[in-house]
């Protein structure tokens, strides 16, 4: 007997049927590249309409995301193509009527430019997050010390509070020195469960040098649920590591300190350059550090009105640059930010 749909799936199907009637008409309709720019921003744009269903899968429960991000990428995807045929094909129509061509004038090489490998490195945690039903979201780069340290269980008087390691402004906020308050933002507007990731940029003034810089990016992500433990932060992990840099890759897990969750731990990858047997890039011990994570620790369930008796959740934190570095055999993180052509071409 043939599994019944979900009604839920039903109605997903029936929106994607429509939206894709509704663009592949407005697509096949226009007649000039800046009307069908309008089209392409209408559905795909930020505030487009498949953009907006896109949004609602982490709302919908976790059995039902794999089948309604299925459907909603084939859309997208089919609705990419249908514009690049359009594209092509009122490029060859301007071709041949011959319009604001002359023939007689020489031609101008056309450098294209191509995604930051931080954006590339960005785009793909963000994918593979998404993926495992986590939710993409934002912050301000100006913070309160309630939200960059307070709710997030650092006390007065810890080193990180110091000037030497914050960027403070005249009145009184900070340049956030961590993607973390995002977190504290979300659980303040939103009931659990929930489980979203931060990505962005964070300050802190410190030297730069091959590995420092007193800009970077940071992912961190949050999981908050019923009974989470650190089998469930294991498994999250694993599936990004695979993702990020193969499926040969191991991870394991180093008892460390933050502030914001107990237990706590450092993640460290074997090294991809050596396959594990010891090397330069590793310091010959097979393993490299990744990330830091753990599961939360009751006082900032506490500082978001969050009941620490009914809810659980894991934490974990990650520089982009960090990841990028590992990922793509870059040895000094100043090369990201020099913008230098030759560098930037390779990705």
């Amino acid at each position: 007997m043939p599994e019944k749909i979900p009604q839920k799936i039903k109605s997903l199907r029936k929106k994607t049927e429509k939206i894709e009637k509704e663009a592949w008409l407005l697509i096949e309709d226009a007649k000039t590249l800046e009307e069908l720019d309008k089209v392409r921003v209408g559905f795909l744009g930020r505030n487009g309409t498949l953009t907006q269903l896109l949004k609602t899968i982490p709302q919908l429960a976790l059995k039902y995301r794999p089948e309604a991000g299925r459907l909603a990428n084939a859309l997208k995807r089919k609705l990419e193509e249908n514009l690049r045929e359009k594209i092509d094909a009122l490029h060859k129509e301007k071709e041949e009527k011959g319009l604001e061509i002359d023939i007689t004038m020489p031609g101008c090489a056309q450098e294209l430019g191509s995604t930051h490998p931080i954006s590339q490195t960005m785009a793909e945690i963000s994918r593979i997050f998404k993926n495992l039903g986590f939710k993409v979201v934002d912050g301000p780069e100006v913070e309160t010390e309630y939200h960059n340290f307070t709710a997030l269980n650092i006390p007065e008087g810890h080193p990180s509070r110091e000037t030497f390691h914050t960027f403070y402004l005249d009145d009184g906020t900070l340049l956030r020195s961590q993607t973390s308050p995002v977190q504290i933002r979300v659980m303040q507007k939103e009931k659990p469960p929930l489980r979203i990731i931060a990505p962005g940029k964070v300050y802190r003034p410190d030297a730069t040098d091959a590995s420092h810089s007193f800009m970077f990016h940071q992912v961190e992500g949050l999981a908050v649920d019923k009974k989470i433990n650190l089998a469930d932060l294991k498994g999250a992990l694993t599936v990004f590591v695979r993702e990020m840099f193969g499926k040969k890759t191991k991870m394991r897990f180093r008892p460390h300190f933050f502030p914001f969750t107990e237990p706590s731990a450092e993640v460290d990858i074997s090294c991809i350059i050596c396959g594990g047997s010891g090397c330069r890039v590793c310091s010959f011990k097979g393993w490299l550090e990744i990330l830091g994570a753990g599961i939360v620790d009751p006082n900032v369930f506490k500082a978001v009105k969050y009941d620490p008796e009914s809810w659980s959740g894991y934490a974990f934190g990650m520089g982009v640059e960090r990841i990028a570095m590992l990922k793509y055999g870059i040895t000094d993180i100043r090369m990201f930010f020099e913008n230098d052509v030759r560098f930037l071409r390779q990705f």
